[in-house]
């Protein structure tokens, strides 16, 4: 008897995401369409949110694409949060993880983030999927694991590491999303929503004198850009953790 998508996510979590066997076609076109693996499942994924968008990504979306029906799928991940897993787990394999070193552990940190931050901004929205759910496969926790001993390295509690984490990763999802929302409003004809940095600064001028910390400092609350920011917010989050005292 075949596993049960069940098992073989199971399996998954203790060997890696791997592929699964493929499933036969049926049909007269059976013969001329490729096999569905979980490979093939998470490419297709991947293209659909590439090109449309997270919101795009539905089981019946991922169906058509794959030219089959929703219940073919489900013979290889448990459900649509199953799919999220697999598709994090797989942004997750393409991190590098650098040998924790007491010395530069801040910048290695940082370093871990970016790169989270950025292969999220390469699928729309994709960063959603990682909300509300704790790291089980072994590539997420690969990385958990990666930056775990990273801060540990650097003289941080095991527990201020452990919530550390969580905040960090919190962050960088969150402002991943936010760009990709500010990407979507611009790419549309429609792009009102989207205020120039020109167009705010004016807003705060013509702002009446009940706003006078605003005005005088609107060149400081327009500053940057949205990477500036994140760095920034990096480096207060990081600083911010106590650290032990390094043995002599």
């Amino acid at each position: 008897m075949s596993p049960t998508p069940q098992e073989r996510r199971a399996a998954r979590h203790r060997l890696g995401t791997g592929s699964s066997a493929p499933a036969a076609r049926r049909g007269p076109s059976g013969g001329r369409k490729k096999p569905i693996t979980v490979d093939a499942i998470i490419g297709t994924a991947f293209g659909i949110v590439e090109r449309e968008g997270y919101e795009a990504l539905t089981m019946r979306r991922l169906a058509t694409a794959l030219e089959t029906g929703p219940s073919s799928l489900y013979a290889h991940v448990v459900n649509k949060e199953d799919l999220d897993e697999l598709l994090i787990g797989r942004l997750c394999t393409e991190i590098d993880l650098p040998k924790p070193d007491p010395g530069s552990w801040r910048q290695q940190i940082i370093s871990v983030c970016t790169q989270l931050r950025d292969q999220y901004l390469r699928y729309p929205g994709i960063s959603q999927a990682a909300f509300a759910a704790a790291p089980s496969n072994l590539d997420t926790l690969r990385v958990s694991e990666g930056m775990l001993a990273i801060l540990l390295a650097g003289g941080v509690d095991p527990q201020t590491a452990a919530w550390a984490i969580d905040s960090l990763m919190l962050y960088v999802n969150a402002y991943s999303l936010e760009v990709s929302l500010v990407n979507r409003r611009l790419s549309r004809s429609d792009d009102t929503w989207v205020v120039s940095r020109e167009e705010l600064l004016d807003r705060f001028a013509a702002l009446p004198d009940t706003f006078p910390h605003t005005k005088r400092h609107a060149e400081e609350l327009t500053a940057g850009t949205a990477h500036d920011r994140f760095d920034f917010t990096l480096g207060l989050m990081i600083d911010g953790l106590p650290r032990q005292p390094r043995n002599p």
